[in-house]
C-alpha cells in the first residue's frame, strides 16, 4: 500500500467522483481507477459502490477514510518536522473557521503568506462541530470555533475572546427597546437560527435547556447575512453573540441584554490536534497571535 494510492482513495471519497477527483490529483482518469483497483485487490474489499450518477463508499471504504486520512496527516507532519529541523517551512496549512469568529482570519493569513511563501494555504468555512472532527482527524491543521462543552477526542483548545449572547428583533416586536429580557420570556417566540452544527446554535440550545424554557426554530440559516435579513423582515428572533449584533446590516434592528445564564458566554476557541502533534506551518500561524 502506497501513499499516493491512499490520496487518490481520499480524493475519490471526498470528491464523490472519479472524474473530479483525477482533475483534483491531475492525473489522469484511468490513472486513478487502476490505482483504486489495486488498492481494493489489495484490500480483498471494495471501497466503493460505482453506479453511472454516483460514487459512494461502501463500510470497509468508510473505515479505511477515517485511517487514510490520520495516514497521511502524519505523513506531512513527518516531511514538515523535518523542513523545520532544516530551517525551512514548506507543505501546506490547512485552516478552517466559522463564519464571523471575532479573529481577522484573513489578517493573518496574508502575514503568513507574506512570510511563508513556499507553504500552501488551505481554507475552509464550515460549522464548528464539523471542523472540530477534521481537526481529530488530521483534516485541518486548525480551526478557529466556538464549541461550547468539551472538544472531541484527539482536540485541544486555546480560548481566544468571549462575549455574550444578545437578543436581536425587529423594531416593532413586543421586546424592542426594553432594558432586557428574561430567557423565560422568550418561550412562545419563533426563532431564527444556525444550523446544528454552528457552535452559536449549540451555545443557544444549551441555555434555553438550562433555563428550562421551551423554544421553536422555525427559520434554520447557514450564515449570518441571511440571518440577520430574515429577523428584519420579522420572520422571527435571534440570540446572536454581541459581536453579530454590531454588523452594519444589523443597525436597523434592536438589541435586548439577556439575564439568567451569564455563564453562558460565545467562546472563541482555536481548536488543534491534542499532544504534540501540531504541525510547523500552524506553530508558525499560532505565533502571530496573543496567547
Amino acid at each position: 500500500m502506497e501513499l499516493r494510492q491512499l490520496e487518490y482513495f481520499v480524493a475519490v471519497a471526498e470528491e464523490r467522483h472519479f472524474t473530479r477527483a483525477a482533475r483534483r490529483m491531475v492525473v489522469s482518469q484511468s490513472g486513478l481507477s487502476a490505482s483504486v483497483r489495486a488498492l481494493e485487490r489489495e484490500l480483498g474489499a471494495a471501497l466503493f459502490t460505482r453506479t453511472t450518477r454516483s460514487v459512494e463508499l461502501t463500510g470497509a471504504g468508510r473505515a479505511l477514510l477515517a485511517e487514510a486520512t490520520r495516514t497521511l496527516a502524519a505523513a506531512r507532519a513527518a516531511g514538515d518536522a523535518v523542513a523545520a529541523v532544516q530551517g525551512l517551512l514548506r507543505g501546506s496549512l490547512s485552516v478552517g473557521t466559522e463564519q464571523c469568529v471575532n479573529v481577522d482570519v484573513g489578517a493573518l493569513l496574508a502575514r503568513f503568506r507574506a512570510e511563508h511563501g513556499n507553504v500552501e494555504i488551505r481554507l475552509r468555512q464550515a460549522g464548528s462541530a464539523v471542523m472540530a472532527q477534521d481537526v481529530a482527524d488530521g483534516r485541518l491543521d486548525l480551526a478557529f470555533i466556538t464549541l461550547p462543552g468539551p472538544p472531541p477526542e484527539g482536540v485541544r483548545l486555546l480560548p481566544l475572546t468571549s462575549e455574550p449572547m444578545v437578543l436581536l428583533c425587529y423594531p416593532g416586536h413586543r421586546l424592542a427597546g426594553v432594558p432586557y429580557a428574561q430567557w423565560g420570556q422568550l418561550a412562545d417566540e419563533t426563532f431564527v437560527d444556525w444550523h446544528q452544527d454552528w457552535g452559536a446554535r449549540r451555545l443557544t440550545d444549551r441555555a434555553f435547556a438550562a433555563s428550562g424554557t421551551p423554544r421553536r426554530v422555525g427559520v434554520e440559516v447557514y450564515d449570518v447575512h441571511t440571518l440577520i435579513d430574515m429577523v428584519r423582515h420579522g420572520l422571527g428572533i435571534a440570540v446572536v453573540p454581541q459581536p453579530i449584533s454590531r454588523k452594519e446590516q444589523a443597525a436597523p434592528l434592536a438589541v435586548v441584554p439577556l439575564k439568567g445564564q451569564e455563564d453562558q458566554n460565545w467562546e472563541v476557541s482555536v481548536a488543534l490536534p491534542a499532544g504534540d502533534r501540531t504541525s510547523p506551518a500552524a506553530r508558525a500561524l499560532l505565533s502571530y497571535l496573543d496567547l
